[in-house]
Parts: structure tokens; sequence; C-alpha cells
């Protein structure tokens, strides 16, 4: 096993367990986060230290640092995908006379999700600087659970406003700070998460779309070559009928790319619709993710000094307005208001 194989299945091995560990993480790690921990140190013991040294600075880079490598990736995905669309599935819909406004929505998707991906790359997303430090920080109350009042951010040196955070990759501090999206290569804040709800949906849609065209391409391969009704002669020499794990592998050694594509696509369509109802529960509820995560560890935490050791502190959201004033927020941020929002 050469150098450079021993090093790809290392990074991968360290990304997953880094993946595992971030997914269980918390006050209680998992058994499994334990376990694949415990693993990483015993494969510590067995990769030579060089090796171990360039796995971190790649991880390092890609999880510490700004860098435009998921964008590429992203872009690189998404034009493997249109383009084995375009020259396999869409010929193939077309001799098969599927309707052409079905086939063409992918398409027409694509400029308006390409749109919002730039928005959301380039747009502001709320830093708070000097300049506007005073407005901002007008703008939400401070909820004495998650924000506190008078918290100084060291790298900014200024006082945080509510509903903000510091983004360690882009060294800023962001107004309604969400997360920091890799793919997008930018912080997502105030001024852009209707930006990036809106690519979500659309990318969401694209997957789906292009999923279903594929699904109905196979489908109406079938039912014409009348597939169901046939036979085949197994290693016994014995006549069976089609099953499906007959009929899909003989679809994938007929359409080896477009299987693996629709395999792609139907895992992302289940991933982004995920994702996208999570977001869409966030919107509706007036929450950031930073907001959700931060909130989850108040079940397992206590008052400090004078209160009970076994009362709990209850966090409340004070910043939902009610299902359209919270989506209305989303789409038309505040800007300066007259006094702090209740």
């Amino acid at each position: 096993m050469d150098f450079l194989t021993l090093f790809l299945i290392y990074l991968c091995f360290v990304l997953a367990t880094a993946a595992l560990i971030c997914l269980c993480s918390g006050r209680r790690q998992g058994r499994l986060a334990r376990s694949a921990h415990g693993a990483a140190q015993v494969l510590s013991f067995v990769i030579p230290t060089e090796l171990q040294r360039m796995t971190q600075k790649v991880l390092h880079r890609l999880f510490h640092t700004r860098s435009c490598l998921f964008v590429i990736l992203h872009i690189a995905l998404q034009a493997a995908v249109y383009g084995e669309y375009t020259w396999e599935v869409f010929g193939y819909c077309w001799e098969l006379e599927i309707p052409i406004p079905f086939l063409l929505l992918p398409f027409l998707l694509l400029p308006v999700n390409m749109g919002f991906f730039v928005l959301c790359s380039r747009a502001n997303p709320g830093v708070v600087t000097k300049s506007n430090h005073t407005s901002l920080i007008k703008i939400y109350a401070y909820d004495a659970v998650l924000f506190q009042k008078g918290i100084v951010c060291p790298t900014c040196n200024m006082e945080k406003p509510a509903r903000s955070k510091h983004c360690g990759l882009c060294n800023i501090c962001v107004h309604r700070f969400d997360h920091h999206c890799v793919w997008v290569n930018n912080c997502i804040g105030a001024f852009n998460t209707k930006y990036f709800f809106l690519y979500l949906f659309t990318l969401t849609g694209m997957a789906a779309s292009i999923a279903l065209i594929t699904v109905a391409f196979f489908i109406q391969v079938v039912l014409l070559s009348n597939m169901m009704h046939g036979s085949y002669i197994d290693d016994q020499g014995q006549e069976q009928g089609i099953e499906i794990l007959f009929l899909i592998q003989h679809l994938f050694l007929t359409f080896p790319r477009v299987v693996f594509m629709l395999g792609f696509v139907i895992l992302l369509t289940v991933v982004l619709g995920a994702y996208c109802c999570f977001n869409l529960y966030l919107a509706l509820t007036n929450q950031t993710s930073n907001e959700w995560y931060k909130s989850r560890r108040f079940g397992y935490s206590h008052h400090q000094a004078s209160q009970p050791r076994d009362r709990r502190i209850i966090y409340r959201n004070i910043y939902s307005n009610g299902i359209w004033m919270n989506l209305k927020e989303i789409f038309k941020p505040p800007m300066v208001l007259g006094k702090k929002k209740r």
C-alpha cells in the first residue's frame, strides 16, 4: 500500500470520527463517540507521525480556515449532475416523449438557484462594526440566558449585541448569527438569511426534480421493455421470474452512470429536505441554528449561587412574534428600532 493510499484512508477515518464526535458532542458523549475517539487514538500509534501532522493540517485547512474549496466542490458536483442529466437522461426522455415542461424544470431552477447562491455568498451577513454597533445593539433585547448584557468580544473589542456571535473563520462578529456555511464560504446572518433560505429550497427542488424525472425514465424503460413479465436462468439452470433486485442490477449494468447519479440525488434530496424542514421550523419560531443549539444545553444546566440545586434554567424564546411576523423578519430584517423588541 503506497503512502498516498494510506494517507487517504487515514484522512477519511479521521474525518468520519470528527463528524461523529461533533454530532455526539456535549456534556455527555455517547458510547459510540467515545469508541470512535478511542479508535482514533489507537490508530495514531500505527500511523506515522508525519502522516498525522499532514492530516491535522488538512483538517485545519478544511474546517478552521475560510476557504473556497467547498464552493469549488459544490460547483463541480452540480456540473457533474447536470452534465449527466443533460447527456443521458434528457436525451432518452425526449425519445420517450416525456412532457417537455417536466424535463425543463431542473434547467429553470438552475439560474434561480445560482442567483441566490451568489447573493448568499457575496452579501453582507450583518457584520458588527464600530459605525453600526450603536444601532445594532438597540434591535434585540438580551434574554439573560443565551445572551447577557455587557459581554465584550475579546477579538472585536466591542460589546456583543443580543443574538450576535463572533465567527472564528471570518474573524468578525455577525448580527443575528445563524452559522458559517462552508458551501457558500460566508456567514449566515441577519441580512443574508433570506438568500440562504431560498438557495436551500431551490437546491432541494433541483435535486428532487432530477430524481423524479430519472425515476420516471426508468419506469418508462421497464414498462416499454415488458421486462417485469420476463424470466431468466439462474446459476443452477432454473428459470426464475424477474425480481426487483435483478431489475436494479440490470438497470445498473445498462445505465451505470444514470443509476449512480440517481442514488446521489435521492440521498441529496432526503438530506436537503430534512435540512429545509429544520430551517423552516427555525424561521417560523424565530430562532437561529446557533440559538437552537445553545438552548439544548439548558435542560441539564442549573442555577448557580443562591438558586436551589434542583432548579433548572428554563429557556424561553423571547424573539418569536407569531408565524407571520417571524417570516417577515427573515425577508425584511429589522434595522434600527425606537426601542428594543420584547
